[in-house]
């Protein structure tokens, strides 16, 4: 009977093992032993950089957006094309910028660790970090996610939110990630240092519903300023225009108090005043102070950086962030 009790605990033990190297949870200062310098490699990157080009960090925000709405946050979105089309191929990502930035990033983290620190942890760390150095909130980043090894231009067409999309489709794409409404509401909130291309919502100004209209939701004036001096044809794919102007470089409550004017840019931006609830979390945001704003758009985004990790044995650490390993 000893034996056979040995024989019991030892395959339980194995079991436990096997369960939780796949469900292993993401942890502070996950790399604090196997990659001590790790986190400070990558502030000290980002910090040098955004002082000289601040635009950066909305670009950088907004890739980890677009990672953690495909296939959770595995850093898919950094591949390249293969045999089939990947994420960055798609539609909305194709004015995502930073893969390079990221890249370099990598390459230093790879000299000091080599096949440690995953991709997906890095776009994470250099959201954050990117953020902190622009003024904008500070946002725990618990680590140890490992990099996907899939990545499909069809996805993420279909999963990331466009610039046109109506209230419905937000609440629907966002609810698939196990994102409320006033997540939706927190993280369109990162559209304070924004810039847009004219094309994301020239239709708005020029081809509405197809009758060569303008979109009635967009305040007039804000419309007719924008077709003068900024987006002076609907086929305008170069000019950019500020997403919270006179305040692009400061993460604060101006882009709610735009929204709340009829003047956010995007058709997203105006179908958050169509529903009652987030209408109601834009005023009570502007109500609060902007360090009430910081701390509640830094739950939700840390929230979305948990989205579908993988963890343990799951995926991979890739040794260059565009390709998989081979």
């Amino acid at each position: 009977m000893g034996s056979q009790n040995q024989l019991r605990v030892l395959f339980l033990c194995f079991i436990a093992l096997i369960v939780g190297s796949s469900q292993a949870q993401l942890q502070e200062g996950f790399y604090a032993k196997s990659c001590p310098k790790a986190e400070k490699i990558i502030q000290d990157f980002v910090t040098q950089h955004i002082r000289n080009a601040p635009s950066l960090a909305a670009a950088l925000i907004r890739m980890h957006f677009h990672d953690c709405f495909v296939r959770g946050c595995d850093a898919s979105v950094l591949l390249n094309s293969t045999t089939n089309q990947a994420e960055k191929n798609a539609p909305p990502n194709l004015t995502v910028r930073g893969f390079d930035f990221i890249d370099r990033i990598k390459s230093l983290v790879e000299a000091e660790c080599p096949g440690v620190v995953s991709c997906a942890d890095i776009i994470t760390l250099a959201a954050r970090d990117s953020v902190v150095a622009t003024g904008g909130p500070f946002w725990n980043v618990p680590t140890g996610r490992r990099d996907g090894t899939v990545s499909n231009l069809v996805e993420a067409r279909n999963q990331i939110p466009a610039p046109t999309s109506n209230f419905s489709t937000l609440q629907t794409l966002f609810g698939n990630q196990g994102l409320d409404l006033k997540d939706l509401v927190l993280l369109s909130g990162a559209h304070t240092i924004g810039v847009s291309h004219c094309s994301s919502f020239s239709n708005r100004l020029f081809n509405f519903t197809g009758k060569l209209d303008q979109d009635p939701n967009l305040d007039s004036e804000y419309a007719k300023n924008l077709k003068t001096f900024k987006c002076k044809s609907i086929n305008d794919n170069t000019t950019i225009v500020e997403m919270d102007p006179g305040s692009r470089k400061t993460f604060d409550l101006d882009y709610y108090r735009i929204v709340l004017k009829r003047r956010g840019l995007f058709q997203s931006d105006a179908a958050l005043l169509t529903n009652s609830v987030t209408k109601s979390t834009i005023t009570q945001l502007l109500e609060g102070s902007v360090e009430n704003f910081f701390a509640e758009f830094a739950k939700s985004v840390e929230k979305m950086g948990r989205i579908n990790v993988k963890t343990g044995t799951q995926g991979e650490i890739r040794k260059h962030c565009a390709v998989v390993n081979s």
